[in-house]
């Protein structure tokens, strides 16, 4: 399925605390924690953030504390994906295990401008700049990889098939 949506631009090193702020982590409730997200980057963003969004940062986004908090927090935003030029490994693997689309392109990361309409092919990792009329590769993501998101995650996809 194609995402789309509006990208909103954060710098490189964002961490889990930016993504949503350890004074949140006293629940799991993702509708609160939308409430939050990246509002230390940007106070705004919960205010102005609109369903199928995609967020898009430069080098190592989600560094620091491993926490599941963070991609929960990213997917009740309604934000459809996220572009970096790279990624922390855990929060790599804690994203695709709570069923948030992630996606390496550092071209598009550093190319991408604040509220440029992007569009994304996860099967083929195409990603579209449809304001600035430009075309980047990211990795596609794994049939099985799309599977577990769009079962919701992890979790979510076990219980589908019955493992628990």
């Amino acid at each position: 399925m194609i995402m789309q949506g509006r990208a909103h631009v954060f710098g490189n090193d964002v961490d889990t605390d930016a993504i949503i702020p350890a004074r949140y982590l006293t629940t799991t409730d993702p509708e609160e924690l939308k409430k939050h997200c990246m509002e230390d980057a940007d106070p705004t963003f919960p205010t102005k953030v609109r369903t199928g969004d995609i967020l898009v940062a430069g080098k190592n986004f989600g560094c620091g504390s491993s926490r599941e908090h963070a991609p929960i927090a990213i997917k009740a935003a309604w934000v459809s994906c996220v572009i970096a030029e790279s990624f922390a490994r855990i929060f790599f693997r804690n994203s695709f295990n709570m069923g948030l689309p992630i996606f390496e392109s550092a071209e598009a990361a550093r190319t991408i401008g604040e509220g440029d309409t992007i569009e994304v092919d996860p099967d083929t990792g195409t990603v579209r700049n449809i304001t600035q009329g430009m075309v980047f590769q990211a990795r596609p993501i794994p049939p099985f990889m799309q599977e577990l998101i769009a079962d919701g995650g992890l979790i979510a996809h076990i219980r589908k098939r019955g493992d628990i």
